[in-house]
C-alpha cells in the first residue's frame, strides 16, 4: 500500500461502501475506504432490522456471493421472523430486528481487521477525471488520492438538509455533518443529480410506555440463518426479544389532519421526492383519509439501550406536535421521546446514468451504489456496493464484469430496473417487481448465485465444495421421493386422515404425496422410515422444489425464450435515429439509456414491442451487410 493511492477507492462506509470496499479488498485490490466519521460506518438510522419482504431474498444473496451483510446479521439479532408464511413459497422472506450498535461495532472492526483495506476518516469533497477516467479524490484536508476506480456511495449525506415542522438546517442522518463540495464537483463533471427525501420516527424511552396495553409479537422458533457460513443451530440459542404491534387513535388523526400545515412534508419547505412504499403517518392519514387506523410497531434497538423505533410513525412535524401524537397511542400516554423524528432531502444521481455494472457510462471507473443510485433500504445498497466492488476490481484486473441477470437474482432485477428504466422515487425492492419469483426464492439463492462467487473469488474452496454437497444432498432427496412407492395400508390411510388428507386405494410416490397442498415434508416422516437427516433449509428446498415443480419448469421456460433477446447485443455507438422504422420516442429513450442488449432495450419505458421488431430486423439487416462485405473483402 503506498500513500495517498489506492487501486479502488471507496466513498461512504454505510451498507454499500462496506460491501463494496470489502469485496474489492478480498479479491486482492489495494483498497481505502472513506467515511465521514468513524463512528457512523455501517450506521442504521431508520429502522434497525434487515430483511423483510424481498428484502430478505437479497441478504441471502449477497451472502451467497460472498458478502458479508447476512454474517453479520446472524451475529446481532434480537428477533427473526419469516414473513408471509401463509402465502405461497416465493414471497416468504426472512426479516430481522438487530442490535443496532452491536451491527455497527462488528461491521467496524470487519472493516479494521481486513487485509488489503484502509479505513480512513475525511470527507472528499472533489475528484478528478483525466482522459474520461476517473483519476483522483481530494479530501477537505487537501490530501489528493490516485486512484484507479471510485464508489461513490454517498447514501443520504449529499447535501443534505433536515426538516423538522418549520426548522430546516444542513446536517446528515442522526446528528451528523452532510457531505458538502462532492455534489457540485459531480455535477460539474456532467453527472445529473436530483433531490430525494426520506424520514424516520421517534425513538422512545422503554420504561414509559406501557406494554400491557400493547400486542406483543414474538420471534419465531428455529429460525435459519441468513448465512451458510452461521452454523445451523445458531439462532436457536439466541433468545429472541419480542417486538410489539399498537394502532393509532382518532385523537392521532385528528391532532395530524388539525395541523397538517405544520408538516414539513406540506408546508412547501420539502421539495424532494419521497418514498411511495414507506410514507409518513401525515401522507398515510392524507393519502388513505378513510382509514380508521394504521398499524405501528414497537421494536427494539438493542440489547443494551432502552431506545424503542416506533416503525410506522415517520413523521416531520415539530416537535411540539410530536410529543402529543406519540401520547395520542394505547400505552404511550407518558412516552418519553428520546430522539425526535425528522425528514431528510439529499442529493443521488440517475441511474440511468450508469451500466448493468454500475458504473458511469460518462466517467470509467466510476461507480454508484445505494442510495446515490436512488435507492431505500440497507438491503437495497448493501447488493449495490458488492456489485459495484466486485465490478471495479474485475476491471482493474483485466477480467470480464459480473452482470447479474433479471433470471438469476432480485439483485439482477434491481439493478436493471435502476439502470434501464430509472425511478423518479426512492426504489424500494419488492417481490411484485420481478417475473420469476418462484425460481428467485430465498431458500435457493445459493443455487442461483454460489457459482458466481466463487468463479469472481469471494467464496473460498471449502465453502464452495459445502455448498455442492448441499446441492447434491438436494436433488437426491429429490431423486429419492420420486422412486419410493408408498403402499396403501390401514397405518397409511390412517396417517393420512389425521393430516386432513384423500386415502388411497394403490400405491402412491411420497413426491406426489408432497405435492398434496395440505401435506408437508415433515408431515411424511412417519410414513417415510428410511428419510435421510435434513437440515432445516435443505428440507425447505426439497419440498418447494417438488411442490411447484410444474410452476419452475413455466418460469425456467419463459426466462429461457428471453434469454435468446438479452443475447442480442447492441453496438455501443449507434444512433438510433437513424434505425428506420423506429418511433421517435422510442429512438430518443434508447439514445438516452443506450441498452447493452435487445432484451434490456425491450424493458426500456417507451419502447414498445413494435420497436423491438424494428430492432431485430435492422439487426439482421446489419448482419448480412457485414457478411456481403466480408465476403466482398476477400
Amino acid at each position: 500500500m503506498e500513500n495517498n493511492h489506492a487501486q479502488v477507492a471507496v466513498v461512504g462506509a454505510g451498507h454499500a461502501g462496506i460491501e463494496a470496499a470489502l469485496a474489492a479488498a478480498r479479491m486482492g485490490l489495494d483498497v481505502v475506504l472513506f467515511t465521514l466519521n468513524l463512528d457512523a460506518v455501517a450506521n442504521m438510522p431508520c429502522n434497525p432490522s434487515i430483511g423483510g419482504t424481498a428484502k430478505g431474498h437479497l441478504v441471502y444473496e449477497i451472502d451467497a456471493l460472498g458478502g458479508e451483510m447476512g454474517r453479520a446479521a446472524d451475529e446481532v439479532t434480537l428477533q427473526s421472523r419469516t414473513l408471509n408464511l401463509g402465502k405461497g413459497a416465493a414471497v416468504r422472506s426472512k426479516r430481522v430486528q438487530a442490535d443496532r450498535i452491536a451491527y455497527r461495532t462488528r461491521m467496524k472492526h470487519t472493516l479494521e481487521k481486513q487485509e488489503n483495506l484502509r479505513l480512513i476518516q475525511a470527507e472528499i469533497v472533489d475528484l478528478e477525471v483525466t482522459d474520461g477516467r476517473v483519476s483522483a479524490l481530494v479530501t477537505r484536508l487537501g490530501e489528493r488520492w490516485e486512484v484507479g476506480c471510485a464508489i461513490i456511495a454517498a447514501g443520504t449525506y449529499l447535501d443534505g438538509r433536515i426538516h423538522v415542522g418549520d426548522v430546516s438546517y444542513e446536517g446528515g442522518p442522526d446528528g451528523m455533518l452532510p457531505a458538502k463540495g462532492l455534489g457540485a464537483a459531480l455535477a460539474r463533471e456532467g453527472i445529473a443529480l436530483r433531490r430525494f427525501k426520506t424520514g424516520t420516527p421517534a425513538r422512545i424511552n422503554r420504561r414509559s410506555i406501557d406494554f400491557s396495553r400493547l400486542e406483543r409479537q414474538d420471534g419465531e422458533e428455529d429460525p435459519v440463518p441468513y448465512s451458510s457460513e452461521t452454523p445451523a443451530d445458531y439462532l436457536a440459542g439466541v433468545e429472541q426479544t419480542p417486538c410489539y404491534t399498537v394502532y393509532t387513535t382518532p385523537d392521532t388523526h385528528a391532532l395530524i389532519r388539525e395541523n397538517i400545515g405544520r408538516s414539513a412534508m406540506y408546508s412547501g419547505k420539502i421539495h424532494g421526492t419521497g418514498p411511495r412504499y414507506c410514507p409518513s403517518i401525515e401522507d398515510k392519514i392524507v393519502r388513505f383519509a378513510d382509514k380508521s387506523r394504521h398499524q405501528l410497531f414497537a421494536e427494539p434497538c438493542g440489547r443494551d439501550t432502552e431506545e424503542i423505533y416506533l416503525q410506522g410513525f415517520s413523521t416531520s412535524m415539530p416537535v411540539d406536535l410530536q410529543v402529543q401524537m406519540v401520547r395520542s397511542l394505547p400505552g404511550f400516554e407518558r412516552a418519553e421521546i428520546m430522539r425526535y423524528a425528522y425528514a431528510i432531502e439529499y442529493d443521488c444521481a440517475d441511474p440511468t446514468e450508469l451500466l448493468p455494472t454500475l458504473e458511469c457510462k460518462a466517467i470509467g471507473g466510476l461507480y454508484g451504489a445505494g442510495q446515490f443510485n436512488g435507492t431505500s433500504g440497507y438491503e437495497e445498497a448493501a447488493a449495490q456496493g458488492l456489485v459495484a466492488g466486485i465490478n471495479a476490481a474485475l476491471k482493474l484486473l483485466g477480467r470480464e464484469p459480473m452482470i447479474l441477470t433479471r433470471d438469476s437474482s432480485y439483485i439482477g432485477t434491481l439493478i436493471d430496473d435502476l439502470v434501464t428504466k430509472g425511478t423518479n422515487e426512492p426504489y424500494r425492492m419488492m417481490t411484485s417487481r420481478s417475473e420469476y419469483r418462484l425460481l428467485l426464492r430465498q431458500d435457493n439463492a445459493d443455487v442461483r448465485l454460489s457459482p458466481v462467487g466463487y468463479r469472481v473469488g469471494l467464496l473460498s474452496e471449502t465453502r464452495y465444495r459445502r455448498f455442492l454437497e448441499k446441492r447434491k444432498t438436494v436433488e437426491d432427496e429429490k431423486a429419492r421421493l420420486e422412486s419410493v412407492i408408498l403402499p396403501p395400508s390401514d397405518k397409511v390411510n390412517a396417517t393420512l386422515s389425521s393430516l386432513g388428507s384423500a386415502e388411497i386405494a394403490g400405491g402412491i410416490r411420497l413426491s406426489d404425496l408432497l405435492r398434496r397442498p395440505e401435506l408437508t415434508y415433515a408431515d411424511l416422516a412417519p410414513l417415510d422410515p428410511d428419510r435421510p437427516t435434513l437440515s432445516a433449509a435443505v428440507a425447505t428446498t426439497v419440498q418447494t422444489e417438488i411442490k411447484y415443480d410444474g410452476y419452475i419448469k413455466r418460469e425456467i421456460a419463459e426466462a429461457e425464450r428471453f434469454a435468446k433477446l438479452e443475447n442480442k447485443p447492441l453496438p455501443p455507438d449507434v444512433d438510433y435515429r437513424t434505425v428506420r422504422g423506429l418511433r421517435i420516442e422510442a429512438a430518443e429513450k434508447l439514445n438516452r439509456v443506450r441498452p447493452l442488449s435487445v432484451g434490456q432495450a425491450s424493458r426500456i419505458s417507451g419502447v414498445n414491442p413494435a420497436d423491438v421488431s424494428v430492432l431485430l430486423i435492422w439487426l439482421s439487416s446489419r448482419r448480412r451487410q457485414a457478411a456481403q462485405t466480408g465476403k466482398r473483402g476477400e
